[in-house]
């Protein structure tokens, strides 16, 4: 720290810490401009770009009157775009196309509740339809095809809520025909011609049989079984067109996932590509053929394949031209324009037009032009050894205030954010990331782990996890967090906690198992009682209920039970001591309010300082971006509070927003202030 005069220490203490910080940072030198929240969290100005398959039209989501909508423009024409659909709240965040282009099709919530309906906007009309006006039903879209135009298969369950009866659509009349009752069944594959040819379902193993379907029959006896250990691994991608190939990635015999081909007539399997390092969990397809055409695989980075000559000059041309990675978003019918979205980190994501034919990259829209020139930080990758010898692929982020090196390690240690991705069964990965860049503008080191259990990496380190919440999976969080203390990336006594989902149980755990690792936490829907999480999960989980039990406890045997109280931070909130602040959304079907509730009033009854907020409006995780700002803003003022960065004063943000902050509002800077203007 850099000495500063008694009078200087007695001015910066009088003034508020949001000005304390700044005030030291401008004494040492190293000021950055601050980045409105907003410009991070509010509404993108385009985002969803989509290509219309016969390549007249390309949509997107924007706002209207601040709320996002789907809007529509000819593709040579971007300039006429108008708006299709009117949502008042609940903002519509992605779309598809109809397959003879004439309908933007969307499904959308109510408060977040994931009864999702599907609705339908006719381009030329702006007639809109609700095609699954049914309540407490979430529907699946199970297939789409070039080659039938008129109509799509969907998933009801609004017979049994457990399971998805299918349905033919047709899209000009709304009309709905059942084609198959489910008995029991997790999912179907259809091939293009909308014929049902394939069916899972969970096996005693923890994993999944597929089975046959022909002529809207289930056969009896499965043609594949997956057992647990590569049931995370090993999926069905799709058919080709001439419905002779079901392409799959499939980690049996084999420890990362391949990208695999089989022979419909005689089961025969192919292996297409393979990577040693990480799992291959998609292709590259022809819009025609359904044929794989490449591949991306994504260690540390993404890295582009090409399986097709044809393909090869334009991923070459591609990587050449955008300095960053891409993503193929949109292909049309005839393949000869794309969508490609580029993320070069430092710089919010912008989407082009690729013209195959012309060889040329157009740009279309950056989705935060208002972040463009903005002083955001570059990402590093690492590899991080767990104190077992496993390898967690992790992402740093850095402050550039702290001038650190080309591998992120700063002039002097810094506090830092440990942020915890949800799931568990999912990744974090290499790229602009808003939470990255926000926090470290606030002078803060941003660190995320893809901790055991994390997908992408390979079965072993999957099953890695089994059993393992908040213990090895906890390790290893705490593995990373020594990194980059010893590494001089992070101060020790300053290092904060903070997740969604699973990432906000990591949250709890932390606060809760190894209370005096962390400064402080911010949980966001995150569950504090494994035996009442998986007591209250949605009943179309039912397929997936028996791999919950494998992977986390079986609440029906005593050793399960045993367990799952022992990972149960609610069982332990005695022991924390640490500053929490928890973010829930009422209408959250995967991560029960009762489930903040709980540790709240465990922690009320043991007169624990907790600041809990509530959005009536909201289900797992903040999809308004007035609610979202308003959360982050109190998380800014939080953190501030703990770890001394610096914070945008929560000001008004609460005011448009649903916030209901139901205890602790003293607990939080600023917050008690923001509440008496609200």
């Amino acid at each position: 720290m850099t000495p500063r005069s008694l009078p200087a220490l007695l001015i910066a203490a009088a003034l508020p810490l949001h000005m304390q910080s700044a005030l030291a940072q401008a004494a040492t030198g190293a000021q950055v401009p601050l980045i409105e929240r907003a410009k991070f969290f509010g509404n993108p100005t385009k985002a969803g770009g989509r290509l219309s398959p016969d390549g007249r039209w390309l949509s997107w989501v924007a706002p209207r009157d601040g709320v996002l909508n789907l809007w529509v423009a000819p593709l040579d024409k971007p300039e006429q775009a108008r708006a299709l659909t009117n949502e008042r709240v609940r903002p519509i965040r992605s779309s598809f196309w109809s397959p003879d282009s004439k309908t933007l099709l969307y499904v959308n919530d109510q408060g977040g509740d994931e009864n999702f309906r599907l609705y339908g906007v006719d381009v030329a009309t702006g007639t809109q339809k609700s095609y699954t006006p049914f309540d407490k039903t979430v529907v699946q879209v199970i297939g789409i095809s070039p080659k039938v135009r008129d109509r799509i298969l969907v998933g009801l369950n609004n017979r049994d809520p457990r399971f998805h009866d299918v349905h033919s659509l047709n899209l000009a009349t709304g009309e709905l025909t059942l084609v198959l009752k489910n008995e029991g069944y997790g999912g179907f594959r259809a091939d293009r011609d909308l014929n049902l040819r394939l069916a899972s379902r969970p096996n005693a193993a923890g994993g999944s049989d597929y089975f046959r379907v022909s002529d809207n029959k289930v056969e009896a006896t499965p043609m594949i079984s997956v057992g647990l250990e590569d049931s995370q691994t090993t999926a069905p991608l799709g058919y080709t067109a001439d419905g002779k190939t079901l392409y799959w990635v499939d980690a049996r015999g084999r420890d990362t996932a391949a990208l695999m081909a089989q022979d419909v007539a005689s089961g025969q399997m192919t292996v297409v590509a393979q990577d040693r390092r990480a799992d291959i969990t998609d292709g590259l397809f022809d819009p025609q053929t359904g044929r794989v055409q490449g591949y991306a695989v994504n260690y540390l980075k993404s890295e582009p394949v090409a399986l097709d000559p044809a393909l090869k000059a334009d991923l070459e041309f591609l990587v050449r031209e955008t300095k960053g990675q891409f993503s193929i978003t949109s292909r049309t019918e005839a393949d000869d324009k794309w969508l490609v979205a580029v993320d070069t980190v430092t710089a919010p994501a912008a989407v082009h037009v690729y013209d195959r034919k012309a060889r040329k990259l157009s740009p279309l829209y950056v989705s935060r032009p208002e972040l463009v020139g903005a002083p955001l930080v570059p990402m590093q990758a690492h590899e991080i050894k767990s104190r077992d010898g496993l390898t967690l692929v992790s992402y740093l982020t850095v402050p550039a205030q702290a001038q650190p090196d080309a591998q992120g390690k700063p002039r002097q240690p810094v506090p830092m954010v440990l942020m915890v991705h949800g799931g568990p069964w999912a990744r974090d990965t290499y790229g602009y990331d808003a939470y990255h860049q926000w926090l470290a503008n606030r002078g803060y080191a941003v660190l995320s782990v893809n901790f055991r259990g994390s997908t992408g990496f390979g079965k072993s380190f999957v099953n890695a996890g089994d059993l393992q919440w908040g213990r090895k999976m906890h390790d290893d969080l705490l593995d990373a967090v020594q990194w980059a203390v010893q590494r001089g990336v992070a101060q020790k006594d300053k290092v904060a906690i903070m997740g969604g989902s699973y990432g906000g149980y990591a949250t709890l755990a932390g606060l809760a198992f190894t209370p005096k690792e962390f400064a402080c936490g911010v949980d966001i829907v995150g569950p504090s009682n494994l035996f009442t999480l998986l007591g209250t999960i949605p009943p179309y989980w039912e397929a997936f209920k028996k791999q919950l039990y494998r992977r986390m406890g079986d609440p029906g045997t005593p050793e399960g039970q045993a367990l799952l109280k022992e990972r149960s931070p609610l069982n332990f909130a005695a022991n924390i001591e640490r500053p929490l602040l928890i973010g829930q959304g009422a209408n959250d079907p995967r991560v029960n309010v009762a489930e903040s509730d709980q540790i709240v009033d465990a922690m009320k009854a043991r007169k624990i300082p907790v600041t809990y907020i509530v959005f009536p409006d909201e289900g797992h995780g903040f999809a308004r971006p007035v609610n979202n700002i308003a959360f982050n803003a109190v998380t800014e003022n939080f953190l501030a509070q703990c770890l001394g960065g610096r914070a945008e004063p929560i000001g008004s943000t609460l005011k448009p927003s649903t916030a209901q902050v139901r205890h602790g509002a003293e607990f939080a800077a600023g917050l008690k202030e923001a509440l008496a203007a609200k």
